[in-house]
C-alpha cells in the first residue's frame, strides 16, 4: 500500500470515528455501495478463513466466490489478525 500524506489524512480521519452511526455514515460518503459490500464480503470471508471454516461453508455464508475466497486467503495478515483479536475482547 502506498503510504503518503493522503492516505495518512484518510486514516486519521477514520479514527476519529467513534460509533458504528458514523462509521455508516462515513463510507457511505467515502464508497459506493458496492465497494462496502465488497469490503465487508473479504473481511467476514477473512473472518471465517480465520475460524478454520471450510470453503463451502464460506461460499454458503458469504456469497463469495472461490477465487475471492482464495484471494482473501493469501492476504489474511496482522491487520485482519489485530482487528479479530480486538473483536473477541
Amino acid at each position: 500500500m502506498d503510504k503518503n500524506d493522503f492516505s495518512n489524512r484518510f486514516f486519521d480521519a477514520i479514527l476519529t470515528l467513534k460509533t458504528r452511526e458514523e462509521c455508516y455514515k462515513f463510507f457511505s460518503d467515502a464508497c459506493t455501495p458496492k465497494e462496502i459490500q465488497a469490503i465487508t464480503q473479504r473481511f467476514a470471508v477473512a473472518e471465517m478463513l480465520n475460524n478454520k471454516k471450510v470453503y463451502s461453508e464460506i461460499i454458503e455464508s458469504t456469497g463469495a466466490s472461490t477465487a475471492t475466497i482464495s484471494r482473501v486467503g493469501r492476504c489474511i495478515n496482522e491487520g485482519f489478525k489485530t482487528a479479530f483479536e480486538r473483536l473477541e475482547k
